[in-house]
């Protein structure tokens, strides 16, 4: 798939039907640039866990059926959010497929009620860290340490920051 041409996404929430892609995803895109992390194994290894169960939300884009991105909202309790886990197929990059993930899970965020969200991620991602800036997020002083070694980044969405237009 050409990175020139905007192939149909749909983007559609987490259902058996995608098999592994949670986790496929992820891994791909972690063994690509960090290393996978003993806390990514516990979350991918049982999305429905930790992520579904306790009142979250998992994503995918998907092109003709095939999940080729993903998202996830991670409740953390008292209205408090971490978007987590998202992921592009290398194939896909470069295609608008995250922004179209990231609008589809701050939507999702607010039809949850949610009251705070937050994201780690990593200083060497300046594609991403941009992407989450058009969005709202804002770098900030991280209230605690990271479960995630490869996180030097914390970024919390401020809705009322994003320029119009």
């Amino acid at each position: 798939m050409h990175r020139d041409s905007k192939p149909s996404v749909d983007i559609v929430d987490f259902a058996d039907c995608y098999g592994d892609a949670f986790a496929r995803l992820n891994i791909e895109w972690l063994e690509e640039y960090f290393v996978v992390e003993p806390v990514d194994h516990e979350v991918l290894s049982n999305p429905r866990r930790h992520i579904i169960e306790p009142g979250g939300a998992i994503l995918y884009a998907c092109i003709k059926g095939q999940a080729v991105g993903t998202v996830a909202l991670k409740y953390s309790g008292a209205g408090v959010f971490e978007l987590t886990k998202m992921a592009v197929t290398a194939r896909c990059q470069g295609m608008g497929i995250g922004r179209q993930l990231l609008r589809a899970a701050l939507r999702r965020f607010h039809d949850l009620g949610g009251e705070r969200l937050y994201l780690e991620s990593n200083s060497s991602l300046a594609t991403a860290l941009a992407l989450y800036e058009s969005a709202g997020f804002r770098h900030e002083t991280r209230p605690k340490r990271s479960e995630y070694a490869r996180a030097d980044v914390y970024m919390v969405y401020r809705p009322d920051t994003v320029a119009s237009g």
